[in-house]
């Protein structure tokens, strides 16, 4: 791996890493002008095509929709040197290639820590015990006759962007930012659910914990304070309107706004009500914040305020040209709602504030815009997200100064993708 950091005033010509060149330069034939009038008739518009002359598919050639061939590429990739095998691993969404801000199901990521298992809701079952007055187990179809929730909510893994501690890594908003997905969620609160067993057996809640578990080999387990299952914690059993994927943790899973993403725990078989955190495997070995000193944060829950131009960007070169081009990216907050992006051009000597797609909502993704009139010339885009807590996305040099070379999760960096006068992108530092 190389640390790609430029001087504004002295650019060199980093290369970029072969194993992610075939991705980085799809569609790379880049155009040398926009959109024009033409003095010559278009056969596309004047001639009769094939699409045209004759019937297409009828309704039952596709009985459940798949994206047209067309967009093939825009699928999850992984990192094949990034763990020893596929079934303990990351498969990352294509956020280049979307728009908007709703993740669908089937390009979403996927973490597995023991490979996606296969459980039938008839073979479900969900058990609440520890410091509860009345044990229960819940089915499927149990959990189906609890009031109904509808959330949209961002769900970010903690070693997001971890690569790029160092320095610039990997060559693609796909490979740098693409732990993360966005999609609505059904199901029941989990408040609802403890209540059913109740909670006078556990006392003062202040000091109180809950041990979530899931169904697959691993056995992956994380303690949650009892007052953040109490707030906004879901079993959900539905995503974007439809079933949860196998991947994402079919037939239930734990939704748990704002926080990191091992502690959404799939295939939820266990909820247990503790006096003390349970120091497990996920909570001890890994998803802990090691410091310059050796020292290592942990609880750190939450995930902060991030931002990331997405296109263009190393995977969505330029290719019409000088021109009006539509500057686009993703920022959310852990901590709340995103209230504002600024974004830069000229690595952060400028910043111009973006267009919110639609106002920020608490704990999910939110789209900005920044169109201008590209004249050609090298840029240094960065983006910089501000949430209603007031706090402000920050560089890597602040996150260093405060945490060091030695961190894994929780970069939240500002990003840099230095555009080049052809409208190639390429992952630097700037200094």
């Amino acid at each position: 791996m190389t640390d790609k950091r430029i001087e504004l005033k002295q650019v060199p010509a980093p290369s970029r890493r072969a194993f992610l060149r075939g991705a980085a330069a799809t569609g790379a034939g880049l155009a040398a002008s926009a959109a024009s009038g033409q003095s010559a008739p278009d056969p596309l518009i004047t001639e009769v095509q094939d699409w045209a002359s004759g019937t297409g598919d009828g309704v039952d050639a596709t009985p459940y929709g798949l994206p047209i061939e067309f967009e093939s590429d825009v699928i999850r990739r992984n990192v094949a040197w990034l763990t020893a095998d596929t079934i303990s691993s990351i498969n990352f969404t294509p956020i280049h290639a979307l728009d908007g801000t709703i993740t669908p199901q089937g390009c979403a990521f996927e973490r597995h820590h023991s490979g996606a298992i296969e459980l039938s809701k008839s073979d479900y079952r969900l058990m609440i015990h520890g410091l509860v007055d009345k044990p229960l187990v819940f089915t499927y179809a149990d959990l189906e006759r609890f009031p109904r929730i509808n959330k949209t909510f961002f769900l970010e893994c903690a070693a997001n962007t971890g690569m790029e501690w160092a320095g610039a890594q990997l060559n693609g908003a796909q490979f740098t930012h693409g732990m993360i997905h966005n999609m609505e969620y059904s199901g029941v609160s989990l408040r609802t659910l403890l209540h059913e067993a109740g909670l006078s057996a556990a006392g003062d809640f202040k000091d109180k914990w809950v041990y979530v578990e899931g169904a697959d080999a691993s056995s992956n387990g994380r303690s949650i304070p009892l007052e953040k299952a109490l707030d906004d914690v879901m079993i959900a059993f539905k995503a974007n309107g439809e079933a949860l994927r196998k991947e994402h943790g079919y037939p239930v899973r734990l939704v748990v706004p704002g926080w990191e993403g091992n502690m959404w725990v799939k295939w939820l078989r266990r909820i247990e009500i503790t006096d003390q955190a349970i120091e497990s495997r996920e909570e001890t070995s890994k998803y802990t914040d090691t410091l310059e000193d050796g020292t290592a944060r942990k609880w750190t829950w939450v995930m902060d305020a991030k931002s990331v131009v997405t296109s263009p960007s190393p995977q969505a070169p330029i290719t019409h040209g000088k021109g009006p081009l539509v500057i686009t990216g993703l920022a959310w907050s852990g901590r709340g709602a995103i209230t504002g992006v600024d974004v830069t051009i000229d690595g952060g000597k400028t910043w111009q504030k973006a267009r919110l797609a639609a106002p920020g909502q608490p704990m999910a993704l939110t789209r900005f815009y920044l169109d201008i009139d590209w004249d050609g010339s090298e840029m240094y885009l960065q983006s910089r997200a501000h949430d209603d807590t007031g706090y402000v996305q920050p560089t890597k040099d602040q996150l260093r100064e405060v945490r060091g070379l030695n961190s894994v999760y929780h970069n939240n960096c500002i990003q840099t993708w230095w555009v080049k006068e052809n409208g190639e992108a390429e992952n630097v530092e700037v200094s």
